[in-house]
């Protein structure tokens, strides 16, 4: 009778399964950091792996379809994630931008008044005469 040496075996094809999950995954992450377009073929080409087997999973399926809606969505190119804007960036921009409206819209006030004044100025010196 022959040993059971089955678990070698699992163990082995567990082993590449893991493998070949972190280089889908290391693929997507260069693919997002560089700025490059995400698709399924490009996931295959850049990790080295089949593209059935891709497809059997869902989570990174999932992430692929997820990136490539993004940057369909967006229009031109993709942007790396270095030069991405964050929430607290896009938030302060904002904040900068009001402030300069409001600036705007006191200078704006300012110099309608000054106009109303120079104005009333010269109508009053022009009925004088």
């Amino acid at each position: 009778m022959h040993a059971d040496n089955s678990h070698h075996l699992i163990a082995a094809a567990q082993l590449r399964h893991e493998a070949t999950r972190a280089k889908a995954t290391q693929a997507l992450r260069d693919l997002d950091r560089e700025g490059g377009a995400v698709t399924f073929q490009i996931v295959v080409q850049k990790a080295q792996v089949s593209r059935s087997w891709l497809y059997t999973q869902p989570d990174i399926c999932a992430e692929i379809r997820r990136r490539r809606d993004l940057q369909q969505g967006a229009g031109g190119a993709p942007l790396p994630a270095s030069q991405r804007s964050t929430d607290a960036s896009l938030r302060r921009r904002l904040e900068v931008a009001n402030a300069r409206v409001r600036d705007l819209t006191t200078e704006n006030q300012r110099l309608r008044k000054q106009l109303e004044h120079t104005l009333g100025q010269l109508r009053a010196s022009t009925t004088a005469r």
